[in-house]
């Protein structure tokens, strides 16, 4: 058998240097991007360490000893990820997402969720701040986020049973301790709380059902995620991916299932509602039934890096205009600029592209833009 070689590139220097325009772009909270989609949703990643290394995202093979993480004074301080959130609200974001790397490992995180709390949007009402973790440290940390202004949180866990989820994971962290993270988000009014279970074909397919029952009348959301191709490290393949339609027939065949309307628009889940009214649950499929068409998202790295797709090769990087003296509507004209030039719809784009193209490449990495 022959090895796969994955390719690795340090996409954290492939950024373009963001520009104020000649002509000031004024905020008006309508942005529009060249496909006329509009930016309602910005995900800030606060940290690119992670205390898991799953495989289909910090696989430990790349992500060990040495790998040379940021720096702390390459990163956004809270202050500065306040401002650029402001000029975005400005724009017409709603809702922020703080991932990482895993957010709960960043220092201190309550203060930038009281000051992102503090953010109105353009209508005058609060945003919708949400946080997604790996739940490890989440049974220490829930009320205090809910006390800073978090309003909900998703927690990613691929697996009900103890060795699957261990394997998963690959630092032998127990299920336990994430099922406990979760009951106390719940108990701290972070909800509902979303469940995350990545489907990787031949390695956690049989946790389908497991987790169904599990979470069934628990008031949580279970959301089933096809396995992307995301980045350049995680090996992807296609016959590792099970289809959604797949998850939501396997589910519907013990627990019968009713279609629900999306509740947002440029929502990225399919709901799905048990017949006999006792919750819902979730298919994302970014890989078979894109959604590019109304995405809505713009995702800030940790150093201020600001990229336009989940997908991205290249960003566009803020920090010299943050540091560099610029005022707010400097800031926010060089925001607008780069949004109304996006055009990114890879997704849609992926099933007729080469091969070559298709898996692997030059990706930014899920750990360091969050997903």
């Amino acid at each position: 058998m022959s090895e796969r070689v994955i390719p690795l590139v340090d996409q954290r220097l492939t950024t373009r240097a963001a520009v104020v325009p000649t002509t000031p772009i004024d905020a008006t909270g309508l942005l529009g991007d060249a496909l006329g989609r509009p930016l309602r949703d910005l995900r800030i990643s606060v940290t690119d360490r992670c205390n898991f290394r799953c495989s289909y995202c910090m696989p430990k093979s790349i992500f060990d000893k040495d790998y040379p993480y940021l720096p702390h004074s390459a990163l956004l301080s809270f202050e500065e990820i306040t401002r650029i959130a402001r000029q975005f609200v400005a724009h017409g974001v709603q809702k922020i997402r703080l991932t990482g790397g895993e957010p709960l490992l960043r220092k201190n995180i309550e203060i930038l969720i009281e000051q992102l709390a503090a953010l109105r949007t353009t209508e005058g009402r609060p945003l919708d701040i949400t946080l997604t973790t790996n739940g490890s440290l989440l049974e220490r940390k829930a009320r205090d986020l809910k006390a800073a202004g978090l309003r909900r949180v998703t927690v990613s866990l691929d697996g009900l049973d103890d060795a699957v989820f261990r394997a998963m994971n690959d630092v032998d962290f127990p299920v336990a301790d994430v099922l406990r993270g979760i009951e106390a988000a719940r108990e701290a009014g972070l909800g509902p709380v979303k469940i995350n279970m990545v489907v990787k074909r031949g390695t956690n397919e049989h946790e389908i059902l497991p987790m169904a029952r599990h979470f069934k009348g628990t008031g949580a959301v279970l959301r089933f995620i096809e396995y992307m191709d995301v980045g350049a490290t995680n090996g992807w393949r296609m016959d590792e991916v099970m289809p959604s339609a797949e998850v939501v027939q396997l589910i519907h065949s013990e627990l019968p299932l009713v279609q629900l309307d999306p509740s947002a628009p440029g929502e990225t889940a399919e709901r799905w509602g048990y017949a006999d009214g006792s919750g819902e649950i979730g298919v994302i499929s970014s890989v078979t039934q894109a959604f590019c068409h109304d995405c809505n998202r713009a995702r800030l790295s940790t150093e201020g890096k600001l990229y336009l797709c989940l997908f991205a090769t290249q960003g566009h990087d803020l920090k010299p205009l943050v540091r560099g003296g610029t005022s707010d509507a400097e800031l926010a004209s060089a925001i607008a600029a780069i949004w109304q030039g996006r055009d990114d719809r890879y997704s849609e784009l992926r099933a007729s592209m080469p091969p070559d193209q298709s898996t692997g490449g030059r990706r930014i990495e899920m750990s360091y833009i969050g997903g």
